[in-house]
């Protein structure tokens, strides 16, 4: 009995970083690969390193991202950080 007395603070211990660590952070890459698997051409997206642009074309790994008339970059899938909607431009 003393055994699992000494060791509930540990575990007491983990269970509290579980629920206020770990939980959110899986919770948000959950999130975060369903907006990159539901990214469509034609969204307005913003890349990690701060570019906007349009969804020209989009591979399974690669898009090509329309930043300005006549100039499309082609971006790592991972690099879009989020998808812009009308609300969230002005």
């Amino acid at each position: 009995m003393e055994n699992i007395a000494s060791f509930l603070p540990l575990i007491l211990l983990f269970v509290v970083f579980y629920f206020l660590l770990i939980r959110p952070q899986q919770k948000q890459q959950k999130k975060r690969q369903e907006m990159l698997k539901s990214l469509e051409k034609g969204d307005r997206v913003v890349t990690i390193g701060g570019l906007h642009g349009v969804i020209k074309e989009i591979d399974e790994e690669v898009i090509s991202l329309r930043v300005a008339e006549g100039l499309s970059l082609k971006l790592s899938r991972a690099a879009v950080e989020r998808v812009l909607d009308d609300e969230s431009e002005q």
